[in-house]
């Protein structure tokens, strides 16, 4: 199956959000819902209404929409469960950067599992992939994958606040590297995209991990 996705870049952190059509006209998925809501509820107007957003994790600038276009179109919001003390912080986070203050979003379904998740005629792969932040989550979807701050071109997260671990993205990464098919496309939280066999040859935070891999 072939899936459209459109992204649209948002805010002073440049979060990318993603947008995948559905089979059912006038419907989408969203995936990080970032800033400047006006923006995305005009993308939001070429597809009709939201059924969901999926968050890859809880740090502002990737849910700073959430709340505003869950009241706006009563779509449901999914995020896995270790990131709520990440999200707990959401209000005091967008003091410390000098952001409006805008309300935590409420979380709808807290992901628990690796269970796939279905909406429409899109069947989504969970996986928990921890690092960046505890609960950190890419999708994925058929020969896509959202990695949020996971992974990144050229680069990978950030572990240096609060609730990273460098270990765990390690592992979390080998664990990409392993599963991924080299022509997965990587659409990442911020930046352009790109694909595995473009990042297990050039990225230098990978080539270390896959000669572990392949020893």
């Amino acid at each position: 199956m072939s899936i459209k996705v459109r992204s649209v870049t948002t805010g002073p952190f440049q979060e990318n959000t993603y947008f995948i059509g559905l089979e059912k006209p006038q419907e989408c998925l969203i995936i990080d819902p970032g800033d400047e809501t006006d923006v995305l509820i005009k993308e939001i107007e070429s597809y009709g209404k939201p059924v969901a957003m999926l968050c890859t994790h809880a740090h502002l600038d990737h849910i700073g929409s959430a709340h505003a276009l869950k009241k706006k179109y009563e779509c449901p919001v999914y995020m896995h469960q270790q990131d709520k003390p990440v999200l707990d912080w959401f209000e005091d986070s967008r003091t410390l950067f000098g952001l409006d203050p805008a309300p935590k979003p409420e979380i709808d379904e807290w992901i628990t599992t690796e269970d796939d998740l279905s909406f429409g005629d899109l069947t989504i792969k969970v996986m928990h992939t921890p690092g960046h932040t505890p609960g950190s989550t890419c999708y994925k979807i058929d020969g896509h994958v959202f990695t949020g701050d996971t992974l990144f071109a050229g680069t990978v997260g950030r572990t240096d606040l609060p609730g990273g671990s460098w270990d765990e993205l390690n592992a979390s990464l080998t664990r990409l590297i392993k599963t991924l098919p080299h022509e997965t496309i990587v659409h990442s939280g911020h930046g352009p995209d790109t694909t595995m066999a473009v990042e297990k040859e050039q990225n230098p935070f990978l080539i270390p991990l896959l000669r572990h891999v392949d020893s």
